[in-house]
């Protein structure tokens, strides 16, 4: 059972789950509202174990916001005794319950027991769902259609596509149309995995495994169990790694790292990546047999220059979002603002556009996005532009660094805030400035 902690004071939010860590639960600790919401985005939790007074969105305001994306999500609230009648308050807009501070473990415990077990066996991950946007295009019915055929099926489907076409959002609508909707979407960035820690973060491993191992570590794979498990960018994962993962899937049982004992796992594996595998494959960087083994069933996801059909039903979607998120009330892109939208090459796809009009949303001071809150680099790019290199891979390379350096530059090199906009958490913005020697850029005062 996945238990998530929104808890401001770090230390008790620890002690919160080391104890539950005990009783055999897997725990994610949050520090806001804002986070929690985020963490629930990317994965399914069983219970959510939140304080009352937070920091920005208090803590009923976050029941209310989980309610309207999932009524089914048990919540549970922690509160002090001044704050009782908040918390019966909390009762009534859809708690399950609340537990007082300082807490009791064993009342904690029987809460969270009989919450799982309370919580109703066809709640889906109606948010998952619902952050799908659907185009219009007919290169991207074709796509959906590929999705539903191969959904209620058990084939291992490869998801190919550049950067920001969104590959990722695209499993978890497979996810939500098989037979294993009711299990767990796990999803694992590979890309972020090092060497020395990929079978530890896949597999798991046992206390003393290795310097660092001072306890005992669930694999993705077994949080996974019942459901599916999304490799994204499986063509960074080691050559040793891809023999490990080939076995597991070949026999369907994990060995934690130190261990001796194999335990079975039931896990339906999708895989994305933006690169050309068979050319890793020929050039001995990634395995055939793991190739094929995750290729049943492959889908190719078109850039959205492709598609430009698609660019309304997208923007209409992230205006909407960002008024929400910053308190605005813009109703669309003025004339000339969407002719440049339109005109754009978008390299950076899906997520580009995103931020573009996310940006322009905040910086907007009228009802329409007009050109003078637009990024200037929108107006330098010429109708249809082709990125100055033919290799697919450079190009996806040359549109992320840009989209770093312009994200850090517009937050004066604020790298929580350049996070934030490039949708991705500050751990992996730190290892694309490494992995694309930017430190230096990074650190510009």
């Amino acid at each position: 059972m996945r238990i998530l902690i929104v808890e401001d004071d770090t230390s008790f939010g620890m002690m919160v789950a080391q104890y539950l860590n005990k009783n055999n639960y897997t725990t994610t600790i949050t520090k806001s509202a804002r986070e929690a919401l985020l963490a629930m985005d990317k994965q399914h939790f069983d219970l959510v174990l939140s304080d009352l007074k937070l920091p920005g969105i208090d803590g009923i305001e976050l029941l209310q916001e989980i309610k309207s994306i999932d009524s089914n999500q048990t919540v549970v609230l922690m509160t002090s005794y001044g704050h009782v009648k908040s918390a019966v308050r909390a009762m009534k807009l859809g708690a399950y319950e609340y537990i007082t501070k300082p807490i009791d473990h064993e009342e904690l415990l029987s809460v969270i027991r009989e919450g799982c077990k309370q919580k109703a066996p066809d709640s889906k991950r109606e948010k998952q769902t619902s952050k799908f946007i659907s185009g219009t295009s007919e290169k991207f019915k074709e796509v959906l259609d590929q999705a539903h055929l191969v959904a209620v099926t058990e084939l291992s489907v490869l998801v190919l596509g550049e950067s920001g076409t969104g590959k990722e959002y695209l499993s978890k609508l497979i996810h939500d149309h098989s037979d294993r909707k009711h299990g767990p979407f796990v999803s694992v960035d590979c890309g972020t995995l090092s060497t020395e820690l990929a079978a530890s973060e896949l597999f798991g491993h046992v206390k003393g495994a290795f310097t660092s191992a001072h306890n005992d570590k669930t694999g993705q794979f077994q949080l996974a169990n019942g459901g599916t498990l999304f490799l994204d960018e499986i063509g960074n994962l080691s050559t040793e790694v891809q023999v490990q993962l080939l076995r597991v899937l070949q026999e369907r049982k994990v060995k934690k790292v130190g261990s001796e004992k194999s335990e079975p796992v039931d896990v339906r594996i999708l895989a994305a990546t933006n690169e050309d595998l068979k050319n890793r494959v020929r050039d001995g960087h990634f395995r055939e047999d793991l190739y094929h083994r995750i290729n049943e069933f492959q889908i190719d996801i078109p850039p959205l220059r492709e598609r430009k059909e698609d660019l309304k039903v997208f923007i209409d979607k992230f205006i909407y979002e960002s008024n929400q998120e910053f308190g605005k009330n813009i109703s669309d892109l003025s004339p000339e603002a969407r002719e440049q939208f339109m005109s754009y090459h978008w390299s950076g796809n899906i997520r580009e556009l995103k931020n573009v009009v996310r940006r322009s949303v905040l910086l907007e001071k009228g009802s329409q996005i007009t050109l003078n809150s637009l990024p200037s680099f929108l107006s330098n790019n010429a109708p249809e532009e082709v990125p100055p290199t033919s290799d697919l891979k450079k190009a996806n390379k040359i549109t992320e660094i840009q989209l770093i350096k312009d994200a850090l530059e517009n937050t004066r090199f604020n790298k929580t805030k350049a996070a934030k906009i490039l949708n991705i958490d500050r751990t992996t913005l730190y290892e694309k400035l490494k992995k694309y020697n930017l430190e230096i850029f990074g650190n510009k005062p």
